[in-house]
């Protein structure tokens, strides 16, 4: 390994120490974003997904990493007005009519923002299995439920580096897994997404080191199936954002 090479797993080594050291009273004053797009609230407190992520983890990625996503965003539209005042699918599945001197920064962090909004989302359940129409669908689909959560976790362990597995949906209710890169989303092809799977190593390093599979496999136990179920629902009809 070269010099620069252990030079930069030393910086970020110390950069995730450094956030795993601030006080919690520290990331409950970090500064709101401002501009058009808001950093949501978590809509359960940060331990309620112990059986899969830590209450540590939950804290710095939301309160640091989303936060980071939404600032970034804000600051990349303050100029262009038009995009702030566009909602973020939209600004995604249009990313060709983007400025090009800012389209990677948006690309990269409204991208970043849509997900992390969906993970909130349909986390903070108690795991189990899809019910009603979505349950059909994954059966129909994925030759059963099993099969679906095999193939997911393949995904999302066949990531080379970072990215998301996501579970999409199409205009016909036809569902598919995905896989994308850094914070791309299937938004970026006009598909919505249901669900997805964060596997940049900040959504899981405090507690599983590079045990990636681990992460993934235990994961389930968090979804809310419920909140998954609503989202299918509402890209059948059409109305699903992000």
């Amino acid at each position: 390994m070269s010099f620069i090479q252990r030079r930069g797993l030393l910086l970020a080594a110390g950069g995730l120490l450094a956030a795993t050291a601030l006080p919690r009273r520290v990331l409950a004053q970090a500064a709101a974003p401002t501009g058009p797009f808001t950093l949501p609230d978590l809509s359960y407190a940060a331990g309620a997904n112990e059986a899969a992520i830590d209450a540590r983890t939950m804290e710095i990625h939301h309160g640091f990493h989303h936060r980071a996503y939404v600032t970034n965003l804000n600051n990349a539209v303050a100029q262009q007005p038009q995009l702030g005042s566009m909602q973020l699918d939209e600004i995604l599945m249009r990313l060709s009519q983007v400025p090009e001197n800012i389209r990677t920064v948006v690309r990269n962090n409204a991208g970043g923002h849509a997900n992390h909004s969906m993970f909130w989302e349909i986390m903070g359940g108690q795991g189990g299995a899809p019910e009603g129409e979505l349950a059909a669908a994954i059966t129909r689909d994925f030759e059963g439920f099993d099969q679906f959560k095999t193939r997911f976790e393949a995904a999302a362990n066949g990531q080379f580096g970072a990215g998301w597995a996501f579970l999409t949906a199409a205009n016909d209710g036809k569902l598919a897994i995905v896989a994308k890169p850094n914070q791309d989303t299937p938004l970026m092809d006009g598909v919505r997404v249901l669900m997805g799977n964060d596997v940049w190593e900040h959504a899981y390093y405090l507690r599983y080191q590079n045990r990636r599979a681990e992460y993934t496999r235990n994961w389930w136990n968090v979804v809310n199936w419920a909140k998954v179920g609503e989202r299918y629902a509402a890209a059948k009809a059409g109305t699903l954002r992000i």
